[in-house]
């Protein structure tokens, strides 16, 4: 096919449809499939793999029963949306919720949680490394673990004053990652990471 024909199909193309949160809600079913909403445009992905899917629930198990004990407010795993404005919404696979910020929680997260992770998957690097870390620096997340099985790490990232996203640490093998924004919040890395058991 000619390099005019494909330009003249592309510009005969319908635009896409830019959906709403809202409007995404009402149109489709509750699914427990992971989908977001990137600009009024549903991307949707398969269901994460066995091991991602351990870790992430290992992560939030630990952070739960952590901000439990301490009455410091709710850890959430996906499938939850969290929604940052009319045409974005994101799955994080953990976040926090501090206390005072409870008011966010209803059908889903309405604003930015306080801690988000995310656990890479095989081609999703891009996406939890550039894309969703500016997304979560712009909505000013203040707290973002980049959790990486095959690189053996866990890197945070905790948002400074001039509302940046800064490395407070990144740990690998033998080590115990350490949040910044709740102290005394640490995760071995092996464990974490089904390294050992």
């Amino acid at each position: 096919m000619s390099t005019a024909s494909l330009a003249s199909e592309a510009a005969e193309a319908p635009p896409r449809a830019l959906r709403t949160y809202d409007e995404l809600v009402a149109t489709l079913p509750e699914t427990n499939r992971p989908c977001e909403l990137w600009d009024g445009e549903l991307v949707m992905a398969p269901a994460p793999f066995f091991p991602h899917q351990k870790i992430a629930l290992r992560l939030w198990r630990k952070l739960d029963d952590w901000v439990s004990e301490r009455d410091l407010g709710e850890a959430l795993a996906s499938p939850i949306d969290m929604v940052l404005s009319p045409h974005r919404a994101v799955q994080p696979e953990v976040a926090f919720v501090a206390k005072a910020n409870l008011g966010i929680l209803r059908n889903a997260m309405r604003g930015p949680a306080d801690l988000v992770a995310e656990v890479i998957s095989p081609g999703g690097r891009q996406r939890d490394r550039i894309d969703k870390k500016d997304l979560y620096e712009q909505y000013a997340v203040k707290e973002y673990w980049i959790v990486d099985p095959e690189a053996h790490t866990v890197e945070v990232l905790a948002l400074g004053a001039d509302k940046q996203y800064r490395l407070a640490g990144r740990w690998g093998a033998g080590e115990t990652a350490q949040s910044r924004l709740l102290p005394g919040f640490a995760v071995d890395v092996d464990w974490l990471l089904l390294m050992s058991h």
